[in-house]
C-alpha cells in the first residue's frame, strides 16, 4: 500500500459566537490527524446580526484580535499561506456589510475567507465527527450528524459520505436574541412564554428539516460543538472542561432533559458557576440545550454522542481535497 508524507495544513472556523483554529498533519494515506494546536476565542460575531443585518463594529474588532492572535500561531507552525483555510459560516452570511469582515481578515492571514454555504458547512461537519466513528463501539450508520451553532443549525445524514443534508437558522445566540432577552438584557432565568417561543421556533425549523432529511434512517444521533460539549461535561460532573473525556462521550435523553431543564430554570450567576461553563456560553447556553432536547424527542434518539471533531477537522481536510460534496 502506497504512504504519504504528512500534511501540515491550518483551518480556522469563524461562526456566529466563536472562532476556532486547528493546526494538524494530516496523512491521506493513514486517514490520520495529528492535532498540533487547536483553540477557541468567543467573539460573538453574530452579535446582533438577526435584528440588524449587519456585523457590529465592536464584534468585528473582536474578531480581527483573535485573527492577530492566529496568524502568530499559524507563522510558529510554519503553515504555509496554501495550507491555510477559512471557513466563515452562518453570521456573515447574513450580513450586509460582510465585505468589511473578508477585508479585515485577507489584511490580517492573507488569506480569503470564504463564506460557505450551508451544503459546504454539512460536508465538512460530517467529515470531521465521522471519521473515527467505529461499529465495533455500536455507533453504526446511518449517521445523523447535528452541528448546534449560534446562527443556525446543520443536520447531516449520511454512511461515507452526505446523503441529505440541511442548515436552518436555529442557533444559540439567534434564538437568545429573538426570545431570551427582557429589556435589552439576556433573560435571568427566562420565563415561560419565552421558553415557548423558542421551542416553537425550534420545532418549526425541524418539521422544515424533516421535509429534506429522512431523520427516522437514522441509527447514530452525533452532536457536535460548543453547547453539546458544555451540555455532555455537565452530564459527566467534570470539575473542568476537558475535551479528551467529553469526546466520543454518550449522553442520554433522560440527562439532556434534566440538565436543559436545570439551565432553563438557573440564574446568570448559577450557569456562570458551572464548573465546565466558558464565559462566553452563559447566557446562551439554555437556548443550545433546548435546541437539542427538541432535535433528540423529535427524532426518537435515547444518547447523543458527542463528538469534539467536527465542522474544523472537516476544513482540515478540505485542505488536501480529502471532502466529496454534500447533498443538496
Amino acid at each position: 500500500m502506497s504512504r504519504s508524507n504528512p500534511v501540515r495544513v491550518a483551518a480556522v472556523d469563524c461562526g456566529t459566537n466563536s472562532i476556532r483554529l486547528l493546526i494538524a498533519d494530516l496523512d491521506p494515506a493513514a486517514g490520520t490527524l495529528t492535532e498540533r494546536d487547536r483553540r477557541m476565542r468567543i467573539v460573538r460575531l453574530g452579535q446582533d446580526v438577526d435584528r440588524t443585518g449587519r456585523l457590529a463594529p465592536e464584534a468585528l474588532e473582536r474578531t480581527f484580535a483573535a485573527c492577530r492572535e492566529y496568524a502568530e500561531v499559524i507563522r510558529e507552525h510554519a503553515v504555509p499561506t496554501a495550507r491555510v483555510r477559512f471557513a466563515a459560516t452562518s453570521a456573515t452570511r447574513d450580513a450586509a456589510n460582510r465585505d468589511a469582515f473578508v477585508r479585515g481578515v485577507r489584511d490580517i492571514l492573507g488569506v480569503e475567507p470564504e463564506v460557505i454555504s450551508g451544503d459546504q458547512e454539512a460536508a465538512f461537519s460530517f467529515t470531521g465527527a465521522t471519521r473515527e466513528l467505529q461499529p465495533a463501539d455500536g455507533l453504526v450508520a446511518p449517521y445523523l450528524v447535528v452541528d448546534i451553532g449560534g446562527g443556525s443549525t446543520e443536520f447531516v445524514l449520511g454512511e461515507d459520505s452526505v446523503s441529505a443534508a440541511r442548515s436552518v437558522d436555529i442557533g444559540c445566540v439567534r434564538l437568545t436574541e429573538r426570545h431570551l432577552r427582557g429589556d435589552g438584557r439576556p433573560a435571568d432565568p427566562p420565563t415561560a412564554e419565552q421558553v415557548a417561543a423558542v421551542t416553537a421556533d425550534i420545532d418549526a425549523a425541524l418539521t422544515d428539516v424533516a421535509g429534506a432529511v429522512p431523520l427516522d434512517r437514522a441509527r447514530t444521533l452525533v452532536g457536535l460543538a460548543g453547547s453539546v460539549t458544555t451540555i455532555a461535561g455537565i452530564a459527566l460532573e467534570l470539575p473542568r472542561y476537558d475535551s479528551s473525556v467529553i469526546h466520543h462521550s454518550r449522553v442520554s435523553l433522560e440527562q439532556v432533559r434534566a440538565i436543559t431543564a436545570r439551565l432553563l430554570g438557573a440564574s446568570h450567576a448559577e450557569r456562570a458557576a458551572i464548573p465546565v461553563m466558558h464565559e462566553g456560553r452563559v447566557d446562551v447556553i439554555g437556548a443550545g440545550a433546548l435546541i437539542l432536547l427538541r432535535i433528540m424527542e423529535r427524532t426518537g434518539a435515547k444518547e447523543v454522542v458527542v463528538s469534539e471533531h467536527d465542522i474544523l477537522d472537516g476544513i482540515a481536510w478540505s485542505v488536501i481535497g480529502a471532502v466529496g460534496p454534500a447533498a443538496g
